[in-house]
């Protein structure tokens, strides 16, 4: 019989929460869809294709058991097309839009943890292991990132809302391999220690992780007009960050909850 884990709880929890999101965003257009007042509609309901674009602030907080303390800050700018008039059925019916977002200006804040690298060197008598003091690694990384793939639907609203869901996907770099990871000494290439899990590359603080990031994520959230042409977004995204495995070691951050908000130019 599989064991419950603490892990196991998070997960059902971060589940029921973004199941309880989505549907409260579609009960909330299908009653504002029956709601809005005839002749007054937004772009959505008036089935034209606008370009949008945009800036944002966005920031949160990793979620995993072992990611708890880590923080994130970002500035950014998006562009989109909706690219369908309106179309399907009920608490569905809305259209599709092709987005990107660019971050020049991106942070994580992390935990300082200690680290310590050893190096075997040959001799008389066989191999000696020799390690340097231990040292921090950690802290604030300073990056940037693109999400060039952003797959949104824009449900049908009341004349000012606009509630949306979206799938992304996207690629972050740093001025340092991220994240970094504390523990146990990591030894160099080819040497064999009592205890050791395994042979690593232990260059840096960081060891063979990578400064490239890719970012799958989910989101919902909404447009509110204060005109025709402007609008105020509010929106929460699940972000899993990963190397793909890029270097030899993958801590990743496995989910991140941020939250944003932007203002959105339409034509």
């Amino acid at each position: 019989m599989k064991q419950f884990t603490t892990g196991d709880a998070l997960k059902i929890r971060l589940r029921t929460c973004s199941s309880t999101i989505i549907w409260t965003l579609l009960l909330a257009a299908s009653v504002a869809n029956a709601q809005a007042a005839p002749g007054v509609t937004n772009f959505v309901r008036d089935t034209v294709k606008p370009l949008e674009y945009g800036v944002f602030l966005q920031g949160g907080f990793g979620v995993t058991e072992d990611r708890g303390g880590f923080k994130f800050m970002m500035v950014g700018a998006q562009g989109g097309k909706v690219l369908t008039s309106t179309r399907g059925p009920g608490l569905l019916r809305g259209n599709f839009e092709y987005a990107v977002q660019v971050m020049p200006f991106w942070q994580s804040y992390t935990p300082v943890m200690q680290r310590q690298n050893c190096l075997p060197v040959a001799g008389t008598n066989g191999q000696t292991v020799y390690c340097s003091n231990y040292f921090n690694v950690g802290g604030t990384f300073t990056g940037a990132s693109i999400t060039p793939v952003i797959f949104r639907w824009n449900f049908a609203g009341t004349r000012r809302l606009v509630p949306w869901a979206q799938g992304a996907g996207g690629l972050l770099w740093t001025n340092h391999k991220y994240p970094a990871y504390g523990g146990p000494p990591s030894y160099a290439p080819g040497s064999t220690v009592t205890g050791d899990p395994g042979s690593y590359v232990n260059n840096s603080s960081s060891a063979n992780t990578s400064v490239w990031n890719f970012t799958p994520q989910f989101g919902v959230g909404a447009h509110y007009f204060l005109r025709p042409n402007r609008s105020i977004d509010f929106a929460a995204n699940a972000i899993h960050i990963s190397s793909a495995s890029l270097g030899d070691r993958n801590p990743g951050v496995n989910a991140s909850v941020q939250f944003s908000l932007g203002y959105t130019w339409w034509k």
